[in-house]
């Protein structure tokens, strides 16, 4: 694409007097993937400069460079002075594909809590009704059986905008987004066309000097999705909703547990062979209809509602689709995991004392013996989170079984020994086991008719960091290998 066209729209300086009707193959913003025909972006990060990369860049081969300031760089370089050039970056990718979010429907969801869960929902829904839905969040971009790795729940913007263009190119006509504070914060969700905005919930989180300074900020910035959407659905049962809706513009959906648009009736908790959830009766101005959904947690009544608030916003016939629910599985989030009709295991990603209270809290509402929990902590990390998850599961535990979770460059045995301190400070048992592998195995072992297995703190990942390296490592891989042993015998 000619740069003339990648800068439409975008208020710049050129350095020089240069000609600008050259064409740009790709837009990068790290300095490894520069070559020629690239434009190199130096954005302003958290831990780096990128103008400080800007020579590695030009040594790849790359003489195109949008800037905050003059670089030293030879005179061959094009450079484009903006304000900001991570605002810049949105505007350019949407440019360089073609504004993809014109071309599709997109649902953006922000709270809190809920937002995976709550996409995963909307997905299933959408695409049981017949449309191709894709989906971006925190375990990655995804649609059919095509998947894509991200790095943040919100994707930098080029990221974003290609993923979008991507989609639309293989027929999607919705995607499903996870909008973080962050997200809409650092401009990653600029130049996006939001059909329909979501709002979950809200409590304090990414409070830092990386993120957000107050509760206000971050507040704020999630009620911006608010003034992009054409469609808004909003928990009325979270007091902040009114901040979201100060400055929306939109029609409005309801959804609660009362007094609202979309509500529930008669939530039960359910607990039966492969199934650990929820059954309730929904009911909007469309009638009454039942939804069976296995999610452990009465919460789920919220994320349920918000899904088909966001589907009516569309115009999606929900109540053809909800046997879909039945079956939905979201990977790493409050999973259940098949292993026998005696017991039931869960694999999560709670890994500090709040998304671990809160997961044990709602196993714990369902009928069960003994409760068994396994996890570990990140190693090169402050340990005050280890005094949090010791104390915690050695109150609400019948056992803790310790062992890796990421330990990099710390020694699995110390981090153990450290949680199992707290552990016993409570009153509480624990055993350490730092190969996870066996640890899973050994936890599997121990169950008995009616207990209940969390697997908390990797969710949905898929390696263990050792020593500066990703190391593969699966927990359902070692519960069918505990599942294979155990049928030999």
């Amino acid at each position: 694409m000619q740069l003339t066209r990648i800068m439409e729209g975008v208020d710049f300086v050129a350095y020089k007097n240069y000609n600008l009707n050259i064409d740009i193959k790709d837009i990068v913003y790290d300095s490894r993937k520069a070559k020629p025909d690239t434009m190199f972006v130096c954005l302003n990060g958290s831990k780096a400069d990128g103008h400080k990369f800007a020579i590695n860049a030009y040594n790849n081969g790359c003489t195109c460079f949008l800037a905050e300031h003059y670089l030293d760089l030879p005179a061959e370089c094009i450079q484009l002075i903006v304000c900001d050039t991570r605002a810049t970056l949105a505007v350019i990718s949407a440019n360089f594909f073609n504004h993809p979010s014109n071309e599709i429907k997109v649902i953006g969801i922000t709270g809190t809590k809920g937002k995976t869960t709550t996409a995963h929902i909307v997905q299933a829904l959408i695409e049981a009704s017949g449309i191709k839905c894709g989906i971006v969040g925190t375990l990655g971009a995804a649609f059919g059986d095509f998947k894509i790795n991200t790095v943040n729940t919100t994707p930098e913007s080029y990221e974003l905008q290609r993923i979008f263009r991507i989609m639309v190119d293989n027929g999607c006509k919705v995607c499903v987004i996870e909008v973080s504070s962050t997200g809409l914060k650092f401009h990653r969700t600029d130049c996006v066309n939001f059909e329909v905005g979501v709002f979950t919930n809200l409590s304090p989180d990414h409070i830092g000097a990386n993120e957000h300074p107050t509760f206000e900020d971050y507040m704020y910035w999630k009620s911006v999705l608010f003034e992009r959407c054409k469609k808004v659905v909003v928990n009325i049962d979270d007091p902040a909703y009114e901040f979201m809706l100060k400055n929306c513009k939109a029609p409005v959906i309801t959804y609660g547990l009362s007094n609202a648009d979309i509500t529930a009736e008669k939530i039960r908790l359910i607990k039966k062979p492969k199934f650990l959830g929820i059954k309730f009766d929904c009911v909007d101005a469309s009638g009454k209809f039942n939804i069976e959904l296995p999610l452990p947690g009465m919460f789920n009544a919220h994320n349920a509602l918000a899904a088909i608030g966001a589907c009516r916003a569309l115009g999606v016939n929900v109540e053809n689709c909800l046997n879909c629910l039945k079956d939905l599985r979201i990977n790493g989030r409050a999973e259940c995991v098949y292993v026998s009709d005696d017991y039931d295991v869960i694999i999560d990603y709670a890994h500090n004392g709040i998304s671990m209270k809160s997961m044990l809290d709602i196993l714990k509402s369902y009928p069960h013996n003994k409760v068994y929990v396994l996890y570990g902590a990140v190693g090169g990390r402050a340990q005050i989170r280890r005094k949090e998850l010791g104390l915690l599961t050695g109150k609400e535990c019948d056992l803790s079984i310790l062992t890796s979770d990421d330990p990099d460059y710390e020694d699995p045995m110390k981090i153990i020994n450290e949680i199992g301190h707290y552990v016993e400070e409570s009153g509480g048992k624990y055993i350490g086991i730092p190969d996870r592998g066996e640890a899973v195995e050994y936890a599997l072992s121990l169950m008995k008719k009616g207990d209940i297995l969390l697997l908390a703190g990797k969710g949905h990942e898929q390696y263990m960091k050792i020593k500066g390296e990703r190391v593969p490592f699966s927990e359902k891989e070692h519960i069918e290998i505990f599942k294979r042993k155990r049928a030999k015998k």
